[in-house]
């Protein structure tokens, strides 16, 4: 089987794409009827995610709660989206300092990533499918990229180091594993 590789645009080319087509799908009474994730492609193209399953949600809500108690200071954002050199994509949980809120400004979508973008796993999802999402974080800016497993297990990792660390950098009393109540 051959390999194909595909180069993607560097993000600032694609950002200007990302926020008018972002922008487009927000204004559409139709698309908002419809439940469940949206996201897009680096060609405009709509993803749609049917809804996650309540454990999903249980623990966007519970990260979203430890960061904020850990991590006051700055903001916790949920469904986060983030225009990436393949299109929007939305972080289930984000965290952003005051400086980085600052520059983002109070947008629909974020023309880079949050100091922090965590993926909440579902069943559904490959390795392959996190690692391009990771990637596209941090391309976008992120520092760290957490991943909660369907256990609740954390995996903390962070632009530029190779393997998953002990504990977040960024916020290193955050728990190894999310428990839910």
């Amino acid at each position: 089987m051959a390999t194909l590789t595909i180069e993607l645009p560097p993000h600032q080319a694609q950002t200007t794409l990302n926020l008018r087509r972002w922008a487009e799908l927000l204004a559409d009474a139709e698309l908002a009827r419809i439940e469940g994730r949206i996201e897009t492609d680096r060609h405009g193209h709509i993803i749609m995610s049917p809804p996650p399953a309540p454990s999903h949600g249980s623990y966007q809500a519970r990260i979203a709660l430890l960061l904020q108690n850990l991590l006051a200071r700055g903001r916790v954002l949920t469904e986060c989206p983030i225009s990436t050199a393949d299109g929007v994509k939305a972080a289930d949980v984000a965290w952003a300092s005051p400086e980085c809120m600052q520059r983002l400004g109070n947008r629909a979508c974020f023309p880079q990533a949050p100091e922090i973008c965590v993926e909440v796993l579902s069943p559904g999802n490959t390795d392959a499918e996190i690692d391009e999402k990771m990637q596209l974080y941090f391309n976008a800016g992120a520092q760290e990229v957490w991943l909660c497993a369907l256990s609740g297990t954390m995996k903390f990792l962070a632009h530029g180091v190779p393997h998953p660390l002990e504990s977040s950098q960024l916020c290193p009393a955050f728990p190894k594993q999310v428990e839910l109540p």
